[in-house]
């Protein structure tokens, strides 16, 4: 009974992993830019004394959809997407650069650009600082200009250009904190050919039905290995019996 409750266990467990991935993509559907993450399953031998005799479920997430989702027009002017493949560059928390689809811009009281979830975003020499200006405009290779606030001529000024990268799919891979990263821990060099639609963001490319399911899916295997433990339990009370009646 040890045997069938460790099983159960483990795969109650497992379950319960693959659960809360399903349930952080579910609760991005609405995040402009968020990459889905990839759950599956795999069975991992038990080794120990002797010959391995038993195999349990792992889950695990070996990767990241990283197809584009659906563009959707804002008309605000602070409002990019990235068309096709490609990223947009920002500065982490930690200093160091990384990549998002998120173009829904803002900028601070201090002027810095920033990206929908809070990371500078980086232009030809670091983070983009923007000053005061009446309108900005962000052209289809990421070159941002503005009217100066209070300026004599209404003719637009370049200030500054995004970064946009478009590095090797097989080669990045998603952190903790929801940033696109290259795996050796690098950066990637400028792209002249990813382009951006203005006034536009991309929508999390999670599929809301596909989460749902997979929900209903992974809530019915979890109480499926509950009740195997309950099982083993009862199993184990009748063989306890026996051995008193002996």
């Amino acid at each position: 009974m040890d045997r069938m409750l460790y099983v159960a266990m483990n795969g109650a467990k497992q379950n319960m992993m693959a659960q809360v991935a399903n349930s952080n993509n579910l609760a991005n559907v609405s995040t402009p830019g968020f990459r889905e993450d990839v759950v599956s399953f795999r069975s991992m031998p038990i080794f120990g004394l002797g010959h391995p005799t038993r195999a349990y479920g792992m889950a695990e997430r070996p990767g990241v959809n990283l197809e584009p989702g659906i563009l959707n027009t804002t008309d605000n002017p602070m409002d990019i997407a990235v068309d096709g493949k490609g990223y947009i560059a920002v500065q982490s928390a930690d200093g160091t650069e990384a990549y998002t689809r998120a173009g829904n811009l803002r900028v601070t009281a201090a002027g810095i650009l920033l990206s929908g979830k809070g990371d500078p975003v980086i232009g030809n020499a670091g983070p983009i600082s923007l000053p005061p200006a009446s309108r900005v405009e962000i052209a289809t290779n990421g070159t941002i200009s503005i009217i100066p606030l209070g300026a004599e001529n209404e003719e637009f000024q370049e200030i500054n250009r995004i970064k946009l990268v478009n590095p090797p799919e097989d080669n990045l891979y998603k952190s903790n904190d929801g940033l696109i990263r290259l795996k050796e821990g690098d950066f990637s060099p400028a792209n002249a050919n990813v382009r951006v639609v203005s006034r536009t963001v991309e929508n999390s490319n999670v599929n809301i039905t596909d989460a749902l399911v997979n929900m209903i899916q992974l809530s019915r295997e979890f109480e499926f290995h509950v009740k195997m433990m309950r099982e083993a339990d009862k199993q184990a009370e009748k063989i306890s019996q026996l051995m008193r009646i002996s």
